[in-house]
């Protein structure tokens, strides 16, 4: 097993122990815990939420209701209701939340790994974008402006960085960066739509130096994008 297996098979060891349900569980009730998602604050429908989670519907479905019995969600009746954050929701309920809580290590070393593929690749962009690639990059922007919820953003923010890749003019980067990158976003979890838009914004700063062949600022931009999440991920925000 080289070096690089021997990470992938680690980083997700904790991860692997459990159900796709409890994994579900595991990401809503730690950010609840960690105050990302805020009480009262009402869940993406489900369809969105399963998108985002790369989870079947009914996984959603369970584990919601799960969350609900549990005391970290409420269901409210009503055109106004929905799932919800409970107003006191249980804070450390949920013991899956653990695979998370001790897999730090793990997620500081697949953004380290993500880090540095992303700055080559920001590189070559700059000096092989097309104008295709450069319009699709900039829709993508456009939409994660108009995204409603996390869920929403999370979906155009893995196609953003996968066309990013496809941009670099290689014709495997998007084979090597695609894995890494959704090994990581398996530890993502909700995070509230500000945080999302200083992102995005990041994004569009990314694409105006594409866009001007400036493959030192596109480097520096990716390089911040990147090296910000060994604090704003949940490894950063345990305390």
């Amino acid at each position: 097993m080289d070096a690089l297996d021997a990470l992938n098979s680690e980083a997700l060891e904790g991860l692997r122990r459990l159900s796709a349900l409890d994994t579900v569980r595991a990401r809503i009730a730690l950010a609840v815990d960690l105050g990302l998602l805020k009480p009262g604050e009402r869940l993406p429908p489900t369809a969105d939420v399963a998108r985002a989670l790369d989870v079947g519907e009914i996984t959603v479905r369970r584990a919601l209701t799960a969350l609900c019995e549990e005391g970290v969600l409420v269901r409210r009746r009503g055109r106004s209701g929905g799932t919800m954050v409970a107003d006191e929701p249980a804070i450390g309920k949920v013991a899956e939340t653990e695979a998370y809580r001790t897999a730090a290590a793990e997620v500081h070393r697949l953004i380290d790994q993500r880090l540095l593929l992303e700055c080559g690749l920001a590189h070559l962009a700059a000096t092989a974008v097309t104008a295709e690639r450069l319009a699709e990059l900039k829709t993508l922007v456009a939409e994660m402006d108009r995204a409603s919820g996390w869920a929403d953003f999370h979906t155009g923010d893995e196609r953003f960085h996968l066309t990013l890749a496809a941009a670099s003019g290689v014709e495997s980067a998007v084979a090597h960066y695609a894995p890494v990158l959704r090994r990581l976003y398996r530890y993502y979890l909700p995070y509230p739509l500000a945080y999302l838009r200083e992102s995005n914004r990041e994004h569009a700063a990314l694409v105006a130096a594409l866009e001007q062949g400036d493959a030192v600022e596109a480097v520096r931009v990716a390089r911040a994008h990147v090296e910000v999440l060994h604090r704003t991920m949940f490894v950063g925000l345990i305390r």
